[in-house]
C-alpha cells in the first residue's frame, strides 16, 4: 500500500470505524489507482485478488470515505459515477472519457466568477467543482494508430 492508503487507515480509525479486510482492500484498490473507478470495477477487482466482499461493502466504504474527503466522486456523461482517490488543495479533474485516467489541476479562477453569479442570483456559493472531459494523450496516439492503414 501507498502511503496514502496508511494515512486513510489512520483517519479511518480516528472516526470511529472498524478497518475491516474488505474495507481495507477497497482502500488500496482507489488509492493506487491513477484512473476513476465505478463500484462494480472496484468490487470486480476485489474479488480478482482474493477478498470475499459484497457490492453493497463497496458502497458503503465508498460512502464513508467520500465523508472523510478521501475520495473524489467523478461524474461520467452517462449519469453514473465513479471514485478517484482525493487530492488536497483546491484541484479540478481532467477526465479521459476512453480510458477514466483522472489528473489534477489547480486554479482558482472560479472564483470571481462564483462572487458575480452570487451577486446576481442572490445565493451564497459555498464550492464549486469544475470537471473538464476530454481524451487523453495515450488514447489519442492510440485513435491515431488505428486510424492508419
Amino acid at each position: 500500500m501507498k502511503d496514502t492508503s496508511n494515512s486513510w487507515t489512520q483517519k479511518i480509525n480516528t472516526n470511529g470505524y472498524r478497518l475491516t479486510g474488505a474495507r481495507r482492500m477497497v482502500i488500496d484498490i482507489i488509492s493506487n489507482s491513477p484512473r476513476a473507478l465505478t463500484p462494480a470495477e472496484i468490487f470486480i477487482e476485489a474479488r480478482s485478488r482474493g477478498a470475499k466482499l459484497g457490492l453493497v461493502t463497496v458502497y458503503r466504504t465508498l460512502e464513508k470515505l467520500e465523508e472523510m474527503t478521501l475520495v473524489e466522486r467523478v461524474h461520467h456523461e452517462d449519469g453514473c459515477h465513479a471514485y478517484i482517490a482525493h487530492v488536497e488543495g483546491h484541484q479540478h479533474l481532467l477526465l479521459c472519457r476512453v480510458c477514466h485516467r483522472v489528473e489534477y489541476f489547480g486554479g482558482d479562477d472560479l472564483v470571481s466568477l462564483a462572487e458575480t453569479i452570487s451577486r446576481r442570483s442572490g445565493y451564497e456559493v459555498q464550492e464549486h467543482w469544475l470537471q473538464l472531459v476530454g481524451i487523453c494523450p495515450d488514447c489519442r496516439a492510440l485513435v491515431s494508430k488505428e486510424a492508419l492503414p
